[in-house]
C-alpha cells in the first residue's frame, strides 16, 4: 500500500487553454477508496492519467509513498490501471490475459499459475481462466481486467470508469463486488466515475471536481450535506439541491427535506406556499415538480422528494403549505457561489 500525493498539479494541453487540471493539491490515505468525482471534461480522467504516467503534468509533483515519481514509467510507479474498455487480448484465454503482466514483468515463470490462481479465486473466476473474452459476459470482463491488475499485487489501483459499460443492474452488483473485493486486499484505490451514485457508495472519501480544479474534498456524507459551493450542492443529489435566490444570499435544500408543513416542527420551520405542477413517480418515492406561491418565485422550479408512505392528494395543480426545518438549510454567497454562513430568517 502507499499514499499518492499531487502537489500544485497542472496540465495545459495547448498553450492560452483553461488546463485541464489546474493546481490540484489531493492526498490519499493508505489503503482508502478515492473516488474522483465530476462531469464530462472536468479534469477527473488527465487527472488518473498523470498519476498513471501516462501523461505527463505541465507542472506540479505527483508522490507515491513519499518517492517523487514525475519521471517514472508507469511500470516504475508501481500502480495497476483498469480502463474503461477493460481492453482483453480478445485472441487470448482468461488464464493467458491474467499472466501477461507477469510475463512483462519477468517474473520466474514458476510462480505464474500460482498468482494467477490467487487473483482469479479472489474474484471468483477460477471457472473462467480457459475461456476467451468473446464468452464471457460484462460482469466477467470486467472482473477478469481486475484480476490482471492485482495480480502485479500493485501498490496502488488506478480505475477509470471500469462499470460505465454495464446495464444498470449489472452495475449494482459490480459495486457491491468492487467494496468487497476492496475490503479484502486494502490497497489504495483511486476511481474515476460521473456516476455520483457509484461515488456515494464507494468512496471513503470523494473529490468533487469541475473545469479542472478540486471543488471539495469529503466523505460522501460531507459532500452531500455540507457542500462548499453551489456546484457541489447541485451537482451531487438526483434530484439537484433546490436554490433560491435572494438579494444578498443564496439559500439551499435538498428536496427530502422540503416537505408537508405537518412533517416539519413549527417553531424552527421556513414556511412557503407550493404549487405543484408534475408529480413524477419511482415506487418507493414520489417527485413533486413545482414552484413557489409569491415571493418571485412562480417561474422557479422546486423539488420536493415524498415517500410512499405518505397520504396521496398532491395532484397537478394543488397548492399545499410546505416547510424545510431552518438546520436543513444551507447558504451561499451569491459573488462567489461558496458557502456562507447562516443568515436569520427573513432574508427577503
Amino acid at each position: 500500500m502507499a499514499v499518492v500525493e499531487t502537489r500544485n498539479l497542472v496540465k495545459v494541453f495547448k498553450q492560452g487553454d483553461l488546463g485541464a487540471v489546474n493546481n490540484v493539491n489531493l492526498e490519499t490515505r493508505e489503503g482508502e477508496f478515492l473516488v474522483l468525482l465530476g462531469p464530462s471534461g472536468s479534469g477527473k480522467t488527465t487527472l488518473l492519467r498523470m498519476i498513471a504516467g501516462l501523461e505527463a503534468p505541465t507542472s506540479g509533483e505527483i508522490r507515491i509513498g513519499g518517492q517523487l515519481v514525475n519521471e517514472l514509467t508507469p511500470r516504475e510507479r508501481g500502480i495497476a490501471m483498469v480502463f474503461q474498455s477493460y481492453a482483453l487480448y480478445p485472441h487470448l484465454s482468461v488464464y493467458e490475459n491474467i499472466v501477461f503482466p507477469l510475463k512483462a514483468q519477468r517474473v520466474p515463470k514458476d510462480q505464474h499459475k500460482q498468482k494467477v490462481e490467487w487473483a482469479a479465486s479472489l474474484l471468483g473466476i477460477t471457472s473462467l481462466l480457459s475461456r476467451k473474452p468473446r464468452q464471457l459476459s460484462g460482469g466477467e470482463r470486467q472482473r477478469v481486467a481486475l484480476a490482471r491488475a492485482i495480480v502485479r499485487e500493485p501498490r496502488v489501483f488506478l480505475l477509470d470508469e471500469p462499470l460505465s459499460n454495464l446495464d444498470a443492474k449489472l452495475r449494482a452488483s459490480a459495486r457491491e463486488e468492487l467494496e468487497s473485493f476492496h475490503d479484502r486486499i486494502k490497497t489504495t484505490t483511486i476511481y474515476v466515475t460521473h456516476d455520483q451514485v457509484e461515488a456515494m457508495a464507494l468512496g471513503d472519501r470523494v473529490v468533487v471536481l469541475n473545469k479542472g480544479k478540486v471543488r471539495q474534498i469529503g466523505t460522501p456524507k460531507e459532500v452531500y450535506d455540507e457542500p462548499a459551493d453551489t456546484f457541489v450542492a447541485t451537482f451531487l443529489g438526483s434530484p439537484p439541491m433546490n436554490l433560491l435566490e435572494f438579494s444578498e444570499v443564496i439559500v439551499g435544500f435538498r428536496p427530502e427535506a422540503f416537505l408537508p408543513s405537518a412533517l416539519v416542527p413549527g417553531a424552527a420551520a421556513v414556511e412557503f406556499n407550493y404549487r405543484v405542477n408534475y408529480v413524477e413517480y419511482l415506487g418507493a418515492e414520489r417527485d413533486l415538480y413545482g414552484s413557489l406561491e409569491g415571493a418571485g418565485f412562480e417561474s422557479k422550479e422546486i423539488v420536493s422528494r415524498l415517500s410512499w408512505t405518505m397520504p396521496s392528494g398532491y395532484d397537478v395543480g394543488t397548492v399545499h403549505e410546505f416547510s424545510v426545518h431552518q438546520s436543513d438549510l444551507r447558504f451561499f454567497d451569491p459573488k462567489t457561489e461558496k458557502r456562507t454562513q447562516p443568515r436569520p430568517y427573513p432574508w427577503r
